[in-house]
């Protein structure tokens, strides 16, 4: 950041195309567009955040308790200042001026400056900009005497996520106690506890067992082979869920239990342990741990707020749950198969935190096999994927189809020469399986020789040498023939997977397609392509809880923030023609959820051809009757010119995130044999693909 007046920040944005990455400049004056900030906030939870109205009363409430005078308030991580503007309003500020010592002020420290941009334009809307004093920087640069004139009476904060601690929580808390908090400071929140239910899920367990899903394939493909069990697995954390939405899929085996405690008033711990003693309340094989929070936010002990999933009893969730995207619970996979336990039997839960997580170890009085806990593969081989990704690799339908289509290909050529263009680890294992004649080469752009040391070291017991399998080593902007050692190549294969861009919405996996255009110089003129084609595929839907977090904003708690919309990307009230981005979801955790039309076809996209702009139309009726809130929208990939095989990753396949696109406002909808006046009984939908950008457009119109 430079020392003068303009400030500016870079900020690291992906081609989700090409995988490239460039640093945009973001500067600190008012004339930017709209447009060029838009982008950079659009996608975050900021929006979801303040849509919370249930968050936003409990910090209200707890603020006009805990500041009853004039004091001085800091603010860690203020985002769009409404916390310091409830301070601010709550000890009465009157003049236009910051003020300290006896008369009280408020510091409002935010790091990311995108957004202390975006709060200085809600401090002046709600006239509080010279009452609130802003500091573009992280809480641990800050100095009293230089930022500050004094320590702080009362903090108040919101850095918390899923888990609690993953945005550093309690690192923060020890720097603000050390440095720029008074001793026995005021507090909102004020306490926060964690607590844990064992549960036994098929649904969970897939999600990370995959050595014992592939031993009920018979594909002959060992992703995780015997003896390398940890070589393949989730990251041993705990992952944010929305657990209600498979509450009829879980079964729950113990009461909830209480873990941790933090108190936001002293200092924390940066590492504690503790033993939970659990009694099994039915019998059952304990898959995972659901864990949640409660926050205390006063220190009477009235007001509080919780993650809770909807399952738990009112006096221990603190109150109705609703939905909400940006706290979920977690959930922590047992390793393997789980344990196994018995109706009264008392198990021990061994919890350990750090400074960003929370970890368990679950121990029974069973043999040895039983104490269940993460051995940690600490080889070069072993590779780390998203829960999702170990579903769909021990999925037994998905690989069946995988296996039929490389089967189908690799018969029709002698000796052929395959590129696998994206992270597919397991098409490169399939087609070394299958064809003893071929070379493959992985191109592996996110996996580099994290993939490389894989395959070497599941190689054997998949029945290939790794001469007939290479990596390329590095990244190039296009291959040539002395790549290929000197031979075109036969098949070209992807999911598309690409690693690490787990998030990306589901037509940016069309880097498969823009690989295919950059490769055409090194293929046959009878290349084989799978997928040969993507179909964009979509759905009307009612999703209420899901528009909800992301409609516009008027007055939260009584203090205006219209002027963050079009920055956050909301729907409705945004200025012609501004519209809402398409967001990525798992539309099955999207809370209430509804299909109201047939799914509809709206482009395809050809891979035997070069990249090219494309588009869509479709005519939809409607099928059921609701309130329409937007379209979700995936890819399903052909993989065969017949179109016999067909991987979808639509509404009913839950390892894969689908595109939303929310309407500016809702819509009443019904079929024609129910119509009243004023429903809409269709719409037409446009789409249309940019090449150069990734971006896919979608325009409807209700009739």
């Amino acid at each position: 950041m430079s020392s003068g007046s303009t400030q500016r920040v870079f900020q690291l944005k992906l081609d989700p195309l090409t995988g490239n990455s460039e640093w945009v400049v973001i500067e600190d004056e008012e004339q930017v567009s709209e447009s060029s900030r838009k982008p950079l906030l659009a996608t975050t939870s900021y929006l979801d955040m303040l849509n919370d109205s249930t968050r936003n009363s409990a910090f209200r409430q707890a603020i006009d308790r805990t500041v009853t005078k004039p004091c001085h308030v800091l603010d860690i991580g203020a985002g769009t200042g409404l916390l310091s503007m409830m301070a601010s309003r709550a000890m009465g500020s009157g003049d236009s001026t910051t003020r300290c010592g006896n008369e009280g002020m408020v510091t409002a420290c935010e790091s990311y400056l995108p957004m202390v941009k975006l709060m200085r334009k809600v401090l002046r809307l709600n006239g509080m900009d010279g009452k609130i004093k802003v500091i573009n920087k992280r809480s641990d640069e800050l100095q009293v005497g230089v930022d500050i004139p004094s320590r702080a009476d009362i903090l108040v904060s919101e850095i918390l996520d899923s888990e609690l601690l993953g945005e550093g929580l309690i690192p923060t808390l020890q720097h603000a106690h050390d440095k720029l908090l008074v001793e026995s400071p005021q507090t909102v929140p004020y306490r926060a506890t964690t607590y844990g239910q064992l549960v036994e899920s098929t649904f969970l367990r897939q999600l990370h067992d995959l050595q014992n899903n592939e031993e009920e394939i018979c594909d002959g493909i060992h992703l995780v082979p015997s003896g390398l069990d940890g070589i393949l697995q989730v990251k041993p954390q705990q992952h944010a869920m929305h657990c209600d939405a498979i509450k009829d899929e879980m079964k729950l085996l113990s009461e909830p239990f209480k873990i941790f405690e933090f108190d936001f008033w002293k200092r924390p711990d940066s590492r504690r342990e503790t033993d939970v003693r659990i009694k099994a309340t039915i019998d059952g094989r304990v898959n995972a741990v659901v864990s949640w929070w409660i926050l205390q936010l006063d220190c009477e002990g009235n007001i509080f707020y919780s993650t809770a999933p909807g399952w738990i009893s009112s006096t221990i969730n603190a109150g109705a749950r609703h939905w909400c995207d940006h706290w979920k619970q977690c959930v922590w996979f047992i390793p393997g198969k789980g344990v196994s336990i018995s109706k009264d039997e008392e198990v021990h839960l061994h919890a350990v935190h750090t400074d960003t997580n929370i970890s368990y170890n679950l121990k029974t009085r069973a043999p040895r096999a039983e104490v269940m806990q993460y051995g940690f593969n600490t080889v070069d081989s072993q590779l780390i994927l998203s829960p999702e990704r170990i579903a769909i690799y021990g999925d037994s339908e998905w690989r069946n189809y995988m296996l039929k289509a490389i089967s189908n290909a690799v018969q029709e050529r002698v000796n052929p020469l395959c590129i696998v263009a994206d992270d597919s680890i397991f098409l490169t294992l399939l087609v070394a399986h299958l064809s003893r004649t071929s070379h493959v080469i992985s191109m592996f752009p996110g996996l580099r020789d994290k993939g490389a040391r894989y395959l070497q070291a599941v190689a054997d017991a998949n029945g290939f040498s790794m001469d007939r399998v290479e990596v390329l080593e590095k990244r190039k902007p296009y291959l040539t023939l002395d790549d290929t050692h000197q031979k075109k190549v036969d098949l070209l294969i992807g999911e598309p997977f690409y690693y690490g861009h787990d998030g990306m919405l589901p037509w940016q996996n069309l880097r498969f397609w823009k690989e295919r255009t950059i490769l055409a110089p090194v293929l046959s003129e009878d290349v084989l392509i799978m997928p040969c084609k993507g179909i964009l595929k979509a759905c009307a839907m009612s999703l209420p809880d899901l528009w909800k977090s992301r409609c516009h904003l008027s007055k939260i708690e009584g203090l205006d923030h219209s002027v963050v919309n079009t920055t956050l990307g909301a729907c409705g009230e945004l200025p012609a023609p501004e519209e809402g981005p398409c967001l990525a979801f798992y539309i099955w955790q999207c809370g209430e959820i509804k299909e109201l039309s047939e799914t509809f076809t709206l482009m395809e996209f050809d891979f035997s051809k070069p990249m090219a702009p494309c588009y869509g139309k479709a005519q939809v009726g409607f099928t059921k009757p609701g309130i329409c809130h937007g379209f979700a929208l995936w890819i399903d990939w052909v993989m065969d010119s017949e179109n016999c095989i067909v991987l979808s990753t639509g509404l009913d396949k839950r390892y894969w995130k689908q595109g939303v696109k929310l309407l500016a406002h809702p819509v009443a909808v019904a079929i024609h044999e129910s119509r009243n006046e004023g429903d809409y009984v269709s719409t037409a939908v446009e789409a249309s693909f940019d090449p150069s950008s990734g971006e896919l457009c979608i325009k409807h119109d209700f009739v």
